[in-house]
């Protein structure tokens, strides 16, 4: 058996609709990615079309075309999509926030900027985790630290960070910055309609590059300032908090389906609890129904 206290949270599950007249789903996930599709589909498709979807999150991020396709296939079955954040929800999981007409951020909710990451490497040297946003700022850095201001001086740094990174490895960074920005406008159009493309590009634009560090923790009042539609709701807080707690003491840890197992997600409905393991001698995780 797994470390997750599942009739505690389908308890609190039930709380939740009761006042807010709405069905809730639980998605936590050390990762998100394309194999929760599946799952989620199945859970879904057995709940029908409803009213309010009530979305409790809790990820550190995952896979960007993931996330796209999990919000589409959310908004598909409902009217009205809300993201209830109890805790942490960073990197593509705040990516995924955007796509909820409400997002309802509790007091220790914890977004973040949306930068990329790749894996790079020096000519020689073993491959290290780099933001895009390194690179986009290696630039500005030059000119701010060296004094680097001349069309000599940029062509060199270019020169120099072609020798430092493979230059196909800089196209990737681009593309896949592109990438976010494209995918981060498309979900925003779920939760802001009402503003133009511009001014959600630029919200979006904000989120991956203006911060100084991927890990800066944003509360929500703090993306409510950034024009993205937060807010608190205090009467539900402590359940969603409960909920957290559950889900902080199971992710990650080992289960009691395989000595190795870990459990890397878990989907819980009102009545259901599906639990993801991964398993070193398996390819693809396992779900268990619990």
């Amino acid at each position: 058996m797994s470390k997750l206290n599942a009739d505690g949270v389908r308890s609190a599950i039930s709380q939740i609709e009761q006042r807010r007249n709405s069905r809730v789903l639980v998605l936590a996930a050390t990762h998100l990615d394309l194999d929760l599709l599946p799952q989620l589909y199945n859970e879904l498709q057995r709940l029908g079309r409803v009213k309010r979807l009530d979305l409790v999150l809790q990820s550190r991020g995952g896979e960007i075309n993931a996330v796209r396709r999990i919000a589409m296939l959310l908004r598909s079955y409902c009217d009205e999509l809300h993201v209830l954040v109890p805790y942490f929800c960073q990197s593509a999981a705040t990516l995924l926030a955007l796509a909820a007409d409400q997002i309802v951020a509790g007091e220790l909710a914890m977004f973040s900027p949306v930068d990329p990451h790749l894996h790079g490497s020096g000519m020689g040297e073993a491959e290290t985790a780099v933001s895009s946003l390194d690179i986009c700022k290696f630039k500005e850095m030059a000119a701010d630290w060296f004094g680097m201001n001349s069309e000599q001086s940029q062509a060199a740094l270019l020169t120099t960070l072609c020798e430092q990174l493979f230059p196909p490895t800089l196209t990737a960074f681009y593309r896949v910055s592109t990438e976010v920005q494209v995918i981060g406008e498309q979900l925003l159009q779920w939760q802001l309609p009402e503003h133009s493309s511009e001014k959600r590009a630029a919200m979006i634009r904000n989120l991956l590059t203006g911060y100084h560090s991927h890990h800066f923790a944003l509360s929500g009042t703090e993306l409510q300032n950034l024009g993205f539609k937060v807010k608190r709701e205090a009467e539900i807080e402590p359940l969603l908090w409960s909920i957290s707690l559950s889900l902080q003491e199971a992710i990650g840890e080992k289960t009691g389906f395989n000595n190795d197992a870990r459990l890397e997600a878990v989907l819980l409905s009102s009545s259901k609890s599906y639990l993801r393991t991964q398993q070193p001698e398996n390819i693809r995780p396992v779900w268990i129904q619990e």
